[in-house]
């Protein structure tokens, strides 16, 4: 194409040109596993990463996120895509799929321009779609106040710099009625804002399925987890 004779492709995870993510990179980002923070803080949802947050994974994610590259939307929705497919398999009861992204702060929203974590949502809510999943988004989180840096701090310290920081609000007109509601971003580490908008979105309006969380990838926490095996589902989720 005349594009790339302009503006090569070039991997953002590897710097290999010909692709935006390469076929080496892109498989890092198709191993689901469990995302198990060290501490696991009380209320977690259940959680699957498609990746692991290392290597070549971390600059693909930081380039999207942070350097405007929104051309990694498409194989890092499909990488999200594939984690709540394996939620879905895992469920009882999966029905229709209800993606929640986790809301930016104002902060970050002027600092980019953009809301990632909403691209990543739609994209994987399209990919899921195709493949003949019921799927639809709604913004059902909110977010407001200001949170100071958590860096240093420990689980139940992060948490509580987080209590407050979510509101449940009304969502989008598309919702499916019952189903698997998840939670969406780009990345866990702590565990405490997955855990903080979990407990916000429990028993909110229009929040009647199995809470769950997908994440494209995952910090990694000691020794290496295997990626979650094909078959029944390595953990089930339940209706509360």
């Amino acid at each position: 194409m005349v594009a790339d004779l302009v503006l090569p492709r070039v991997c953002a995870g590897c710097g290999h040109p010909g692709h935006v993510v390469c076929p080496a990179c892109a498989a890092l980002l198709a191993r689901p596993r469990p995302a198990t923070p060290r501490r696991h803080p009380d209320g977690f949802p259940p959680t699957v990463a498609a990746g692991g947050y290392a290597g070549p994974v971390r600059p693909v994610v930081n380039a999207f996120k942070e350097h405007g590259r929104t051309e990694l939307a498409g194989p890092l929705g499909a990488a999200l895509a594939l984690a709540v497919a394996v939620l879905r398999a895992a469920a009882a009861d999966p029905g229709p799929v209800l993606l929640v992204p986790l809301p930016s702060s104002r902060a970050a929203l002027r600092a980019r321009g953009r809301d990632p974590v909403a691209e990543l949502a739609a994209a994987a809510a399209r990919e899921l779609r195709r493949s003949g999943v019921p799927t639809a988004g709604a913004a059902l989180l909110g977010r407001r106040g200001r949170v100071q840096d958590s860096t240093g701090l420990g689980s139940q310290q992060r948490r509580a710099n987080l209590a407050g920081t979510f509101v449940a609000r009304a969502g989008g007109r598309r919702r499916p009625r019952t189903g698997l509601v998840v939670l969406v971003d780009d990345v866990v580490s702590s565990g405490a804002t997955l855990t903080e908008a979990a407990a916000v979105l429990r028993g909110a309006p229009g929040v009647d399925g199995p809470l769950v969380a997908a994440v494209v990838a995952a910090t990694p926490r000691g020794r290496a987890r295997p990626p979650v095996a094909d078959g029944p589902g390595v953990f089930t989720v339940r209706d509360r």
